[in-house]
C-alpha cells in the first residue's frame, strides 16, 4: 500500500512517500526549484517520490495533507474579527489565495498528479501531523510527545503520549500564544529574515548576555510551573499586521528593530542572549511536566521550536528523560512524512515495530545520483575531473586535502530531508584550523563570520570530545554540547572580559573551527551504518592525524537551498573559493577548470551581501 504525504503553501513544501509502511523518500521543493523555503504546491518532490518508489499516481493507495486548511481558514476570519478594523488590509491580501488555492486543495493536488489519482484526500491536523513525525520513525515503542511550532490551525504547542501504533494528544496552546511567534519576533526585530533567520538568532546568543531575560518574562510572556504560557499581546502585531511588533515592543527595548543591512551591536547580541534563555526555561519546565503527566522514559519532539539545537541539549541533559529522538525534519516538511505515518498506523490500524535505530534512515530520503550522470552533467559544463576507481585510495586523497586546509565539496548518495546537511550534500573541512570558520563563512557561504559550524565527529569517539553520556548519538545535528575541558585551551585573556565579536578572535579549543565562543557545539556523530563512506573518509582522516571530527556544513551558499543535483553542486562550486569537488568518486579540483570567472564570484558575494 503506498501513501502520498503532502505539505505545502506555507513554509517548506515538500512531499514524502511510504509503502507499507516503510518511508520510501522524501524532500523538500526547495531543492528542485533552487527558491529558498518554496511554499509552493510539491510538484517536483512528489514527482520525485513517485518515481523514487517506481509508481504513478494512480498507483496511489491514500494522499494525505499534513493540516486542515478550513480550520486554519478559521482561525484568520476570527483572527480579523477579534482585530478588526485593524488588520483588514492584511485580509484582503490573503483572501484572493485562499480562494484561489488553499479552499481548494483537492483539485490543487489532482492537478498535481496528472488527474491519475482517483482515490480520496485525507486532511489531518496539523500537530497531528508533527506528532506522528515525532514518534512513528522513533527508535521508542512508547514515548512522551513536545511539538512546538509558530501555529498550525489553531494549536501552538502540544503535549501527548504514544504507544505502538497510538498517538494520544493529552494538552495544547491554542494561538496567539505561541513559542515559536515569540522567538520569530525577536528574529524581525534583530533584523534577521523570519522563517529562515532563527537560527542566526541561536548563532548569536552566545555573544551577548541574558540582561532582557525578566523584562521579557514580566512584560511579554508569562510562564506558569508547568511551562504554559501567554504572551502579553499589547506588544505583538502579527495578529494584525504583517511586521511582528509594535512601538510598544520598540519602547522596551530601547528604539526600533534593526536594519537588516545596518551592523550588529551588543543590544542585539543581549536580545539574542535574552530570548534563548527564556526559551529554554519554558522548554525545560515543559518537559518536566510532560513527564510527570506520562511516566514515560523517553521524549521526542518535533516542530519548528524543536529545531533549537541548544534547548534540545539542556532538555537530554538536566531534563527527566532518559533518552530524546527529535524528527530531522522538525518544521513543516516534516509534516508531509508524519501525515503519511499517521494514516498507516493510527487510520488504518496498522502494527508498528520499533527500530532500534529508528526508521529515519539516516535522513538520507532525497534523490541520488550515477558517476554517469555526474560526468554527463560535468561535460556538458566543459568541466575538468578525475575519476577514481579506487575507493580507499581516493578516501586517503581526500584526507591528506582536509589537512592541507583544503575546503572541500562532498556529494555523496542520497539527499538529506531537512534542513541540516548531515554529509551527503556538505561543505567540509579541518576542524583544527584557526581560519576555517571565517574562510567558510566569507568566502565559501557568504554569510555573516560570527555564525558557527557543527562538527562531525565518529561516534565512537564523540564522548571523547564533547560533553555527551556514554551512548548518547546526535546523528541529525540536533543537539548541543560543551566541548570537553581536556579539549580546551587556555585563554590568552579572560573570556568574561570579552565583549561581543571580540569573543570569536580567540583560540578555546583543539577544534577552534567547532567550537561556539561559549564552548558549545552542534554536534554531528557519524557511524558506519547511516554514513558509511563518510565514516570511511572521517578514520582514514583520524588514522593519519589523529583527529577524529571535522567540521560540517550545508553544500550551498547564503540565501540558496542545500544543492540536489550536480549542476547544483558544480554551479556553487564554480561561484566560491571553494577548492575541491567530489562527487561520487569524480573529484574536481578548482585550479584546473577553465573559465573561472573572479568578477562572476564577486557578483554573487554581493547579491548576498552580508547583514
Amino acid at each position: 500500500m503506498y501513501i502520498l504525504g503532502i505539505s505545502a503553501f506555507y513554509h517548506d513544501s515538500a512531499a514524502a512517500l511510504i509503502a507499507d509502511g516503510r518511508i520510501v523518500a522524501a524532500a523538500q521543493e526547495e531543492r528542485f526549484t533552487r527558491v529558498k523555503h518554496d511554499s509552493a504546491f510539491p510538484t517536483h518532490a512528489v514527482d520525485y517520490c513517485l518515481a523514487a518508489a517506481g509508481i504513478t499516481a494512480d498507483r496511489l493507495d491514500h494522499v494525505v495533507f499534513y493540516e486542515k486548511p478550513l480550520s486554519k481558514f478559521d482561525r484568520l476570519l476570527e483572527t480579523y474579527l477579534a482585530y478588526a478594523p485593524r488588520g483588514f488590509g492584511q485580509f484582503l491580501l490573503a483572501l484572493p489565495t485562499w480562494l484561489r488555492q488553499k479552499l481548494h486543495l483537492p483539485r490543487e493536488m489532482s492537478r498535481a498528479l496528472g488527474g491519475r489519482y482517483r482515490g480520496r484526500y485525507v486532511f489531518l491536523e496539523h500537530h497531528e501531523s508533527h506528532a506522528a513525525a515525532a514518534f512513528f520513525p522513533s527508535p521508542f515503542d512508547e514515548a512522551a510527545i513536545l511539538t512546538m511550532d509558530g501555529v498550525g490551525e489553531w494549536t501552538t504547542a502540544s503535549l501527548g503520549v504514544s504507544r505502538g501504533r497510538r498517538i494520544e494528544l493529552l494538552k495544547t496552546i491554542r494561538f496567539p500564544h505561541s513559542l515559536g511567534l515569540l522567538y520569530t519576533a525577536f528574529t524581525w526585530f534583530t533584523g534577521f529574515k523570519v522563517n529562515s533567520g532563527e537560527y542566526k538568532l541561536m548563532g548569536l546568543a552566545p555573544y551577548g548576555r541574558p540582561i532582557y531575560r525578566d523584562l521579557i518574562l514580566d512584560k511579554l510572556i508569562h510562564v506558569a510551573k508547568d511551562g504554559s504560557f501567554r504572551l502579553n499581546m499589547d506588544y505583538f502585531t502579527y495578529g494584525h499586521r504583517n511586521v511582528m511588533v509594535g512601538r510598544r515592543f520598540e519602547k522596551l527595548f530601547g528604539g526600533p528593530p534593526r536594519r537588516p543591512e545596518a551592523p550588529l551591536t551588543q543590544r542585539e547580541m543581549d536580545m539574542a542572549a535574552s530570548i534563548q534563555a527564556v526559551v529554554e526555561q519554558v522548554v525545560l519546565r515543559t518537559a518536566r511536566h510532560l513527564h510527570e503527566l506520562t511516566q514515560m522514559k523517553n521524549l521526542v519532539l518535533a516542530g519548528g521550536v524543536a529545531l533549537n539545537c541548544v534547548a534540545n541539549g539542556r532538555i537530554l541533559r538536566e531534563g527527566p528523560f532518559e533518552r530524546l529522538w527529535i524528527q530531522p525534519a522538525a518544521g513543516d516538511a516534516g509534516g508531509a512524512l508524519g501525515a503519511a505515518l499517521f494514516t498507516w498506523h493510527q487510520l488504518l490500524g496498522k502494527e508498528r515495530s520499533a527500530d532500534p535505530r529508528d526508521s529515519q534512515q539516516g535522513s538520507l530520503l532525497g534523490p541520488a545520483f550515477t558517476t554517469e550522470q555526474i560526468t554527463a552533467c560535468l561535460d556538458e559544463s566543459g568541466a575538468v575531473y578525475h575519476i577514481h576507481e579506487d575507493q580507499a585510495a581516493l578516501l586517503d586523497h581526500i584526507a591528506d586535502l582536509i589537512n592541507d586546509g583544503k575546503v572541500i565539496g562532498w556529494f555523496q548518495g542520497r539527499m538529506e530531508f531537512g534542513p541540516r546537511a548531515l554529509g551527503s550534500r556538505s561543505i567540509i573541512g579541518d576542524a583544527r584550523s584557526d581560519q576555517m570558520q571565517v574562510t567558510m563563512n566569507l568566502k565559501i557561504k557568504f554569510r555573516e563570520s560570527f555564525r558557527p559550524f557543527a562538527p562531525c565527529v565518529l561516534r565512537e569517539h564523540a564522548a571523547e570530545y564533547f560533553d555527551l553520556r556514554p551512548g548518547d548519538q546526535s546523528p541529525y545535528m540536533l543537539l548541543v554540547a560543551d566541548v570537553r575541558p581536556e579539549k580546551r585551551l587556555p585563554l590568552e585573556v579572560p573570556l568574561e572580559s570579552l565583549q561581543g565579536f571580540d569573543k570569536l578572535r580567540t583560540r578555546r579549543s583543539v577544534i577552534p573551527a567547532v567550537t561556539h565562543v561559549d564552548y558549545s557545539a552542534r554536534i554531528q556523530t557519524v557511524d558506519p551504518d547511516r554514513h558509511p563512506k563518510l565514516h570511511r573518509l572521517m578514520s582514514r582522516f583520524h588514522e593519519k592525524y589523529g583527529c577524529p571530527v571535522i567540521v560540517n556544513t550545508s553544500f550551498n551558499i547564503r540565501g540558496e537551498p542545500i544543492v540536489c543535483r550536480p549542476e547544483h553542486a558544480y554551479r556553487c562550486f564554480m561561484a566560491t573559493q571553494m577548492d575541491v569537488l567530489v562527487m561520487e568518486n569524480v573529484v574536481l579540483y578548482k585550479a584546473e577548470q577553465r573559465g573561472v570567472d573572479e568578477q562572476a564570484v564577486s557578483r554573487y558575494k554581493q547579491q548576498f551581501e552580508l547583514d
